[in-house]
This record gives C-alpha cells, sequence and structure tokens, in this order.
C-alpha cells in the first residue's frame, strides 16, 4: 500500500477540534494532580498523626537520620496502590477503548477518578484510603490509556506531536496545581489533606463534561464498522469536507485490522514487535529517569535537604512551575527539530543534574545536620535543570512514541501494555523510593545516572525518528528501513 504524503491530507484549525484536544487533555490534569498531590500530603502532620503515627513520630526526633526519617512501608504504599490499580484496569480499559470507544471509556475515567476524591476525602481509616486510592487507579488506567490514543487519532499529522504532548502539558499543570494546594492546605488544621485529596474530583468533573463536548475519534468509529459516521467525524476534526485521501487510508488500516482476532497474541508478529519493546522500554526508562521519586516526593526530599515544611513545599511549587513551562518547549519544538534529538539532549542534561546532586549530597549532607542555604540554593536549581530537561523529553515524548507507532490491529493492545509497564514502574518506583533513599542515601542520584546513561544508547541503536510519518505507515516507513528492526521482516 502507498502512503501519500502528508501535506495531501487536507485539515483546517477550527475552534471545535482545539476545544476536543483541551478536554481530553484534562484527563492528563487528572493525573498529573495526583501526582503532586501525594507527596504533599504524605508531608503532612495532620495526615500523618490520623493515619501514620509511627512516621509522625520519628520525624519529631530532633536527630532522625535525616535520609530515613519517611521509610514507611504503608505510607509508601498510600502513593504505590494507585498505580498498582492502575496497571489492572489498563487491560480492561484497552477492551473498553476497542468496543465502546474512546469517548466512553473517557467518561468511565472521570466517573472512576471522581468516585476516589469523595472516598479519600472522607476516609477515617487506613482502608478507606487505600480504597480511595484504588479507584483512582482505576480512573488513572482508563484515562492513560484512552486520552493519548485519542489526541493522536484527532491531531492533524503535521501538529500530532504536539497535540499529544498536550496530555503531558496538562499532568505537569496538574501536577503543579497540586502542589499549590498543598502549600496552601498545609496550614489548615486538621483537614487540610481531605481538601487536597477532595479536589482532586475537579479535573475529573472537568474531563466529565468534555465527554459531552468530544466526538469519538474517526479511527474508533471506522474500527467499529460505524463508517457514515467516521468520515462524518473526519469532517468535522479535519474542519473540511475533503477527507477523501486520509479517511481511505484508515478504511485500509480497518481492513487489515479485521483479520486479527486476537489483537495481544498478534503483538508478538512482525509489525508489532518494534512498537512494543519500544513502548515498553520507554515506559521502564521514564521511570528510571528518577523524575517520580522526586515529583511524588519534593516536599519530602526538600526537607530532607534542610528545608522547613513551608519551603519544602514551596520549592515543590517552583519545580512544578518549572515542569509546566518546559513542557511548552516540547510542543514547539518536537514537530521540528523530531523525537530523537529531544531525548538525547535530554540525557545529557538530566545525567549531568543527577550526578551533581548526589556529589553535593554525598559530601554535605550526612545523616543529621541540613545544607547551608546555599548548598540547598544550588541544589534547588539543578532539580529544576533536571525536572526541565525531562518535561520537554522523556516525559511526553514516553505517551506520544507509543500512542502513534502501533498499527490499528494492536494499537490498544499495543498502548496498554504501554501504560500498565509504567504503571508498574512507576508504583516500584512509588513503593521502594523512600526506602532506597534511607538505604542509598545521596547515592540513590547515582543509581539514577546509569539509567540516563542505559536510556541514550537505547535512543542511539534503537529507537527511529517518527516525526511526520503517517500513523497507518509506520511499518514500511520506518521499521523496514530502521537497520535494527529490518531484520525481523527479511522473510516478508
Amino acid at each position: 500500500m502507498s502512503t501519500p504524503p502528508a501535506q495531501s491530507y487536507n485539515s483546517k484549525i477550527t475552534v471545535y477540534v482545539v476545544s476536543c484536544w483541551i478536554f481530553a487533555a484534562f484527563g492528563g490534569l487528572m493525573f498529573g494532580y495526583d501526582i503532586g498531590i501525594s507527596g504533599g500530603v504524605s508531608g503532612m502532620d495532620d495526615f500523618l498523626i490520623k493515619f501514620f503515627p509511627n512516621v509522625y513520630e520519628r520525624k519529631l526526633h530532633a536527630k532522625e537520620n535525616n535520609y530515613c526519617k519517611y521509610d514507611d512501608q504503608l505510607l509508601q504504599l498510600f502513593t504505590s496502590s494507585l498505580y498498582l490499580s492502575a496497571l489492572v484496569s489498563s487491560f480492561f480499559a484497552s477492551k473498553a477503548c476497542s468496543a465502546l470507544g474512546r469517548r466512553p471509556t473517557i467518561f468511565m475515567a472521570s466517573i472512576f477518578f471522581i468516585a476516589g476524591a469523595i472516598v479519600s476525602a472522607a476516609s477515617e481509616y487506613r482502608w478507606m484510603l487505600i480504597v480511595g486510592r484504588i479507584l483512582f487507579g482505576v480512573g488513572v488506567g482508563f484515562g492513560n490509556e484512552t486520552v493519548p490514543l485519542f489526541l493522536t487519532e484527532v491531531a492533524p499529522i503535521q501538529l500530532r506531536g504536539a497535540v499529544n504532548i498536550m496530555f503531558q502539558l496538562f499532568v505537569t499543570i496538574g501536577i503543579f496545581i497540586a502542589n499549590l494546594v498543598n502549600y496552601a492546605t498545609s496550614t489548615m488544621h486538621p483537614n487540610g489533606w481531605r481538601v487536597s485529596l477532595g479536589l482532586a474530583a475537579v479535573p475529573a468533573f472537568l474531563l466529565l463534561i468534555g465527554c459531552f463536548v468530544i466526538t469519538d475519534t474517526p479511527a474508533s468509529l471506522v474500527e467499529r464498522g460505524k463508517d457514515d459516521q467516521g468520515k462524518a467525524a473526519l469532517k468535522k476534526i479535519r474542519g473540511v469536507d475533503d477527507v477523501e485521501v486520509e479517511y481511505k487510508e484508515i478504511i485500509a488500516a480497518r481492513d487489515e485490522a479485521m483479520a486479527v482476532k486476537h489483537p495481544f497474541r498478534n503483538l508478538l508478529k512482525a509489525a508489532s514487535v518494534p512498537p512494543l519493546v519500544i513502548a515498553i522500554l520507554l515506559q521502564v526508562f521514564q521511570q528510571f529517569t528518577g523524575i517520580n521519586a522526586i515529583m511524588f516526593y519534593a516536599p519530602v526530599l526538600f526537607q530532607t535537604m534542610g528545608f522547613k515544611s513551608d519551603g519544602a513545599l514551596l520549592s515543590a511549587v517552583i519545580t512544578g512551575l518549572v515542569n509546566v513551562g518546559s513542557t511548552f518547549v516540547s510542543i514547539y519544538a518536537v514537530d521540528k527539530v523530531g523525537r530523537r534529538k529531544l531525548l538525547l539532549q535530554a540525557c545529557c542534561q538530566m545525567l549531568i543534574s543527577q550526578l551533581a546532586i548526589g556529589f553535593i549530597l554525598s559530601i554535605n549532607l550526612k545523616e543529621t545536620g541540613t545544607l547551608d542555604r546555599t548548598l540547598a540554593a544550588i541544589v534547588v536549581v539543578l532539580v529544576c535543570t533536571y525536572v526541565m530537561s525531562f518535561a520537554w523529553s522523556w516525559g511526553p515524548l514516553g505517551w506520544l512514541i507509543p500512542s502513534e507507532t502501533f498499527p490499528m490491529e494492536t494499537r490498544t493492545a499495543g498502548f496498554a501494555f504501554a501504560v500498565s509497564t509504567n504503571m508498574l514502574f512507576t508504583s516500584l518506583i512509588a513503593q521502594a523510593f523512600l526506602t532506597m533513599l534511607c538505604k542509598m542515601q545521596a547515592y540513590i542520584f547515582f543509581f539514577f545516572s546509569g539509567w540516563i546513561v542505559l536510556m541514550g544508547l537505547f535512543v542511539i541503536f534503537l529507537l527511529p525518528e517518527t516525526k511526520g510519518v503517517p500513523i497507518d505507515s509506520m511499518v514500511e516507513n520506518v521499521w523496514k528501513q530502521h537497520p535494527v528492526w529490518k531484520k525481523l521482516f527479511k522473510n516478508e
């Protein structure tokens, strides 16, 4: 099947399609708010006194080990349980996404997340807290499975990278808002933590409203046999009537996909192996940059370095703001510079930042005592340079690349593996980080630095450039041309 050039796909940017992008991207705001809120709540005294009194008692000791005062498996379970729940639910979300469509699955994500916010804010016992986290996790699993796919499928090809990165942009905005909320509620005794957790319902409610505005994607409608509705939806999101070339591409991809009865089993076929391997490794590497360790526990981390509670939350707000601003760099550059260059540049910047933080803390922050003001400020700057580079590279591209590289017949199944892998390793890092910080102390930053070196090698040798390639033409234009991956197709 020959592939038409990108410019032959007619499209205009209309108010309606931009509103579709924005409303769907509230799924990212939902996810980001939860990432940001967990670490701040975990550091609030009122929260610890009610649910984790042992941690609070350790925190009170003046000479407590800087690196170990928050080391508690149940406290870490408060954060990680969400991601274990999201891991399992992403596979159910994949089925819903294929059988029901993108829009109904996004609707379900918002309902689960609202339920999680209500239960979490009303919690009186630890088990209620964990149930709330599990409901949050189902919402995240459904949202993270569906929203990036939705954005990729409705975006015009020349803006596909930028539109998909709106998901990550809203993740960073959610983290930033959560840090502001935590900063404000930390003085609302004794129920500030309830306000922080309960406000998670707001982005979910906005996503719920959006479900009544957005259309389902043309690819999803055609995949489910609704050809006329699919063509009408394509005209609506492209803002033009002449969509025949792109519509025929979608129909051709659907006809190939119909021959596939078991999409999860077909992930082992040649066309799906490269995107599957890359999708999984991108998620593993994204977590082993150490980003979520910093974003989950930024307030705790800054308290470890000697900042008082308010100063720790304020420093987390600063890093959140850097996170948001830097994501705009990715939106601007991803379809101009390309995916690979952004990833490789970020590896260099993240490596330098992590090594510098590790050296400063290993030399100057002992088990007791604090950093002096100058060194503490330098560490905050280094954390910001690290967050900055992640925000325009491995953060957004970890979601973009898997959403654009699978063929239609395995797209939702393949992306479910990407989401579940992300959730698995996010939960592992969330569950283990405070213990790793206790055992490894400052050397934890050298641990993450080693992973960043591996990430760079992965990009150099295994990751092709996908900028400007139609999503239903990846096999011919990308995988069969790549020096490593083309070997899978030598018998075809």
